[in-house]
């Protein structure tokens, strides 16, 4: 761009300029320099050309014989009204007599006085918070509101080591009335009862027949039931020779079981075998760590009640990049309470938690934790009592009877023994 001044005069405006291009403009706080020929000046650039806030900070010094002028355009020194404004400085070349025009930068030079800076360094040592700031302000020029509410504040305010402090003996002193054993006692029949909540299905306890109590519908939805009609038909014709072979195989004694003592005909048959099928499914995820999404499909197993089981006894996770889903400790336990309710719908409120157990893969005793947590009746079988072919039925039996139990948590505590 040029624009014509005078006959011999034009001005051109210098194109694709950079921060580093900028003319520097300085003004001196104390007054003005008479002889500005014997001041040598220096300019500083902050070396982080990456950081986009730190890359345009510039320091200007200004020394002489008698004093040091320091000016940036940065921190509480610099002047605002760099932000505000354009400045520009126009360089008249003499011999081509064509005037450049170059953008500027303003720096306030503030003298230097040795000793104030290392007065302003303690000072900085000593920094105060944001907080103290401004209630240094309200004291020094705060309305009286102000004031008060500041002095409220800090009376209301408690230090955070006498907090400790309190805290600490507070805690002492329940240790020293209770004592160390009864609280973690305390704590460990809390922590077993919590755990256990969140692994038992909803519980009606108010209701008036023991089928209401764990509802039928909240462990197998209607249009989930319809759609194990075929998958229980499947398992309603299995042979005897097919079940024997899946008994010696290791697989589900507790489905075995229901199929052998299965109803010849109705509704009644049809029930057993689909809920048959979906407790082989509860028992097989059970025993998985990892599953993939093709779990069930090889056994026929619906969409729906797929996504039930991962949606429902599945955590996800990520490994090497990937979704996967699997089955924690928690979700075992949490199967097992679902697998002991379907039971007991199956076989009129009882269910076998020796079998249930084995095929879990879960201890006897958290199997009978869990049934304790469900408020069911234990059964103790008679000694005396036989079975058909010579072999005692030893197996620990569960009944689900109104009202239901409520057992009182019991934390196994080891005794130390005596060194000699």
């Amino acid at each position: 761009m040029s624009t014509t001044m005078a006959a011999s005069c034009s001005v051109v405006c210098c194109e694709e300029e950079r921060d580093s291009d900028k003319a520097v403009i300085v003004r001196f706080s104390n007054g003005i320099v008479q002889n500005a020929d014997h001041l040598g000046f220096t300019m500083y650039k902050n070396a982080d050309e990456s950081n986009p806030r730190k890359k345009s900070r510039r320091i200007t010094a200004a020394e002489s014989d008698r004093l040091s002028y320091v000016g940036n355009n940065f921190g509480a020194g610099s002047l605002k009204c760099n932000n505000l404004c354009r400045y520009y400085v126009g360089v008249l070349n003499r011999e081509t007599m064509q005037m450049e025009v170059h953008s500027a930068e303003l720096f306030n030079m503030q003298p230097v006085i040795p000793g104030e800076m290392e007065e302003a360094a303690k000072s900085q040592d000593t920094a105060q918070t944001y907080r103290d700031k401004v209630d240094s302000l309200i004291e020094a020029f705060g309305t009286n509101k102000q004031k008060r509410a500041l002095s409220s504040r800090r009376l209301n305010q408690v230090g955070s080591d006498t907090l400790h402090q309190a805290v600490a003996k507070a805690a002492n002193t329940v240790i020293e009335q209770k004592g160390l054993e009864a609280l973690q006692h305390e704590v460990a029949e809390t922590e077993a009862q919590g755990d256990l909540a969140l692994h038992v299905p909803p519980c009606y306890a108010d209701a008036d027949r023991p089928e209401d109590v764990y509802r039928f519908d909240d462990l197998l939805s209607p249009v989930e039931f319809v759609s194990l009609e075929q998958a229980g038909s499947k398992m309603a014709a299995l042979t005897p020779e097919e079940l024997k072979k899946m008994k010696d195989d290791g697989g589900c004694l507790c489905v075995v079981k229901h199929l052998e003592n299965m109803p010849s005909l109705g509704e009644a048959r049809d029930k057993i075998s689909r809920c048959a099928f979906y407790l082989s499914m509860l028992l097989n995820l059970a025993r998985q760590r990892s599953i993939t999404r093709k779990f069930g499909q090889e056994k026929g197993c619906p969409r729906n009640i797929q996504s039930k089981l991962f949606r429902t006894f599945t955590v996800e996770t990520f490994n090497n990049g990937r979704v996967q889903n699997i089955v924690s400790s928690s979700m075992r336990s949490k199967l097992a309470a679902y697998s002991l309710a379907l039971q007991l719908h199956m076989c009129h409120m009882t269910c076998d938690l020796t079998l249930l157990h084995l095929d879990l893969g879960i201890t006897e005793v958290r199997m009978i934790e869990l049934a304790k947590s469900m408020g069911l009746t234990l059964i103790k079988v008679p000694r005396g009592k036989a079975l058909e072919d010579g072999l005692r039925d030893t197996n620990r039996q569960a009944a689900l009877i109104l009202p239901l139990v409520k057992y009182e948590q019991f934390v196994e505590r080891r005794k130390r023994k005596k060194v000699h």
